[in-house]
């Protein structure tokens, strides 16, 4: 398998899980803003959409969209319960957490990244982030990860979010059980080992 990503992206969900199932793949940098790979192919040839992650199977297909590749890669190893098993409550709970990441999280994070944005312009997406946070933290309340005691993809997912906070200037210090959950998934091995390869240090 080939992840096509970019450091820090979002693309560092699946690379995460790539790690915990211990699976084979090789890592294909790219370029967002001239959507080339750093051997310089066209990324759109790859993705139409130009954005990361993709995940290109051993058998050429390729897979986009974070929640559809993560649940790929959780299962093909079902044993590590990276994602509980299909036709279960347990997954649609997991499916529920992986939209609710993506449409109600991810997104009010990806204005932020515009250059030049003011305080102003950038705190009615702050208010939406605390508002989210804030249901989050109730939901958390008991419980090491989000389904329980159980890492899945929906907590890799979160993780990658909650680091791009300190990168727009949003403080999670309002929220201890956040931040203690932020230490909790950086302290994995495989989490370690996917920061050390995008930045060169975990």
């Amino acid at each position: 398998m080939k992840l096509y990503y970019a450091p820090g992206a979002c693309s560092q969900n699946p690379h995460i899980l790539l790690r915990e199932a211990g699976l084979k793949f090789d890592l294909v940098k790219v370029d967002l803003r001239e959507h080339k790979t750093e051997k310089g192919t066209d990324y759109y040839s790859v993705n139409p959409n130009g954005y990361v992650p993709a995940l290109e199977l051993d058998n050429g297909e390729v897979l986009t969209e974070n929640p559809a590749i993560a649940q790929y890669i959780a299962d093909q190893k079902p044993e590590l319960k990276l994602a509980p098993a299909n036709g279960t409550l347990e997954r649609y709970r997991l499916q529920e957490w992986l939209g609710f990441i993506g449409t109600e999280i991810h997104k009010q994070y990806s204005p932020l990244f515009r250059p030049g944005m003011t305080d102003a312009e950038k705190k009615p997406y702050f208010d939406k982030l605390s508002k989210r946070f804030d249901y989050v933290v109730e939901k958390l309340k008991g419980k090491q990860f989000l389904l329980g005691d159980q890492f899945t993809a929906a907590d890799s997912y979160l993780f990658v979010l909650l680091g791009w906070s300190k990168i727009v200037g949003f403080d999670l210090s309002k929220w201890p059980a956040l931040q203690a959950y932020q230490e909790r998934i950086s302290s994995r091995p495989a989490v370690k080992a996917t920061l050390e390869a995008e930045f060169g240090k975990a």
